[in-house]
């Protein structure tokens, strides 16, 4: 089937979109792929609905902002949408399936026997009307109300994508985003994922407080500041480093309250060194080394970063496109990749990348008013 999948990450940079012919399990063939930019009204929307969240007590009705929120990124998303799909050809009467991965706005992982919760936004049902297309959405409430991490999700799809370009294990996928995840692949179907610490999120947040702009452009304040290395063991010696996998985070989860007397140059080189030492950490956590590190998402622009990487891990890291991988647009594919999954009731997070019990669907399907919803 042509699945349309759609990611908008914790950086508020853009609504991605890539287009795939697949059944959840072999990628037939990979149609274009491409971003717009989010308008500055839905950005303040959602930075809004997120410090709501952040307050939002367990047991009180969620924020009203929500509702409008969600309602915003998902015209935000058909007007990217259309724009995308005329530029190459396509219409929505060509498309089988939407996947819509919604706008995170609280990710709080399982603590002390209490389950987790994850907030997406994004109005499904409201997309399914106006585009006449099913829509796939609500990836992780299953997993977390079963108790797992609710993320992360792409693992499957990382292995389907090592698959298609006849990669070999072990093998590492590291996707920088607010977040930073990895993804291992031992061999066979085993796969194990978890988050690793920050990807580029914290730099971002630091940039901004600093009234420096929205992110570290290319590493430019990094590259020019040095680590605080009693900052740096402050940082890693958050109790997360020390939990077991699966485990998963959310951007805020880390404060920049040890960063505070720090220069923005060196806050930001200390950050970057945060990033990768976390990262090495989560390899030493697998307790294998893989072939090499395969990094993806929007960190892997950051050439400090990518140094630091280079640096501190014990193999070769590349990036995505050096395999002839789409970098930007793995989650938008892995969308529409786990779209594709929900439709055929496939699991789509796993014991040793969510820590479920035993393999399990997900999400769920808004199909246009005419025919009604439903679950998946």
């Amino acid at each position: 089937m042509r699945v349309l999948g759609f990611m908008t990450g914790t950086s508020l940079d853009a609504v991605d979109m890539a287009v795939l012919e697949t059944d959840g399990e072999a990628i037939q063939a990979f149609g274009p792929a491409g971003e717009r930019k989010l308008g500055e009204p839905v950005r303040d929307l959602v930075v809004e609905a997120t410090l709501q969240a952040l307050k939002w007590e367990r047991g009180a009705p969620p924020p009203e902002i929500f509702a409008e929120t969600a309602r915003a990124v998902a015209e935000e998303h058909l007007a990217a949408a259309e724009d995308f799909l005329a530029a190459h050809g396509l219409t929505w009467a060509e498309l089988d399936l939407i996947g819509m991965h919604g706008q995170t706005v609280l990710h709080e992982r399982p603590d002390n026997g209490a389950i987790g919760r994850s907030v997406q936004l994004g109005d499904a049902q409201w997309l399914a009307d106006r585009t006449g297309v099913p829509v796939a959405w609500d990836f992780r409430s299953a997993d977390v109300a079963a108790g797992g991490e609710g993320a992360p999700l792409a693992p499957v799809y990382h292995l389907a994508r090592a698959r298609a370009s006849g990669l070999e294990p072990p093998l590492a996928v590291l996707n920088l985003g607010g977040v930073a995840n990895i993804t291992f692949w031992s061999g066979g179907e085993a796969i194990s994922a978890f988050d690793t610490g920050p990807g580029n999120g914290m730099i971002d947040l630091l940039v901004q407080d600093r009234g420096a702009g929205r992110f570290d452009d290319k590493g430019r304040y990094a590259s020019v500041g040095k680590p605080q290395e009693a900052v740096l063991r402050a940082l890693l010696a958050h109790p997360y480093f020390e939990a077991p996998a699966p485990k998963s985070l959310d951007r805020y989860d880390f404060s920049l309250e040890p960063l505070a007397k720090c220069e923005l140059e060196d806050a930001a080189a200390t950050l970057v060194a945060f990033t990768a030492e976390a990262v090495r950490l989560g390899l030493e956590l697998v307790g294998e080394t893989p072939r090499e590190v395969i990094v993806t998402g929007g960190g892997r622009h950051n050439p400090e970063i990518m140094k630091a990487l280079a640096a501190r891990l014990p193999c070769p890291v590349t990036t995505a496109e050096d395999h002839g991988w789409r970098g930007d647009s793995i989650e938008a594919e892995a969308s529409a990749y786990l779209a594709a999954r929900i439709l055929r009731g496939l699991p789509i997070s796993f014991p040793k990348t969510t820590g479920v019990a035993e393999p399990m669907t997900g999400g769920r399907i808004a199909r246009p008013s005419s025919e009604g919803a439903s679950d998946a």
